[in-house]
């Protein structure tokens, strides 16, 4: 995810009088990437932190060598990210998932940062699962939480990921509650199958749209 590949030009380059930055989260099968991509068809620069997270962890030098110390070269085939593997390690030895976090995190954080200052919009996106339990929260000035029910979640996860019930239960156990996680939003869009994406994104469009010109 090179930095120029989300930069976004405003309609006629014009400069927006505030820039503010709305952070999207939610649990796993949440179907906040969903949300994400409508708020890119919309014209809204987003930035995802996986992506980037992956990115980085692959053409980072220090980066890689880093993840191999912690979880082993097997960490790497090709060139390119083990995923299961890390995801097995991870998962089956908690102590490490803080670890990782605590290599990946920072330098995912300030390549985000760089990528804020290329945007050129009326206010952009960044998408992370774990923005309150990183306290990146703070560099935000708008919380969008996406919610489903949790029976929901666990079946998009598992069809997705081809994932078993209890794999994607692990991954949950170790995210925060979501109830709490909702909690903590500003607003939160509902993608539980039943009510339509659409108008609540569209909703939050606009109001996001004003609230650059004051």
């Amino acid at each position: 995810m090179p930095l120029s590949s989300s930069n976004n030009e405003a309609p006629g380059n014009a400069v927006f009088r505030r820039k503010i930055a709305v952070g999207v989260t939610g649990g796993i099968g949440s179907g906040k990437s969903i949300v994400c991509r409508v708020f890119a068809t919309l014209g809204i620069p987003v930035f995802n932190a996986d992506d980037a997270a992956k990115y980085l962890m692959e053409n980072d030098g220090a980066l890689r060598q880093s993840i191999v110390e912690l979880i082993g070269g097997d960490s790497y085939v090709n060139g390119k990210l083990n995923r299961n593997h890390i995801s097995t390690v991870v998962y089956s030895h908690p102590e490490k998932l803080n670890q990782l976090n605590a290599i990946v995190h920072p330098a995912t954080v300030a390549y985000g940062n760089k990528w804020i200052q290329q945007q050129n919009a009326p206010y952009l996106v960044k998408e992370a699962a774990i923005f309150f339990e990183s306290g990146s929260y703070k560099n935000m000035d708008i919380m969008v939480g996406v919610f489903a029910p949790l029976e929901v979640r666990v079946a998009r996860a598992m069809k997705r990921g081809n994932l078993s019930r209890e794999k994607v239960l692990s991954i949950v156990g170790q995210q925060m509650d979501e109830d709490e996680k909702m909690s903590r939003c500003d607003h939160v869009i509902t993608n539980d199958d039943t009510q339509a994406i659409l108008p609540q994104v569209l909703a939050l469009h606009d109001r996001f749209y004003a609230l650059s010109s004051k």
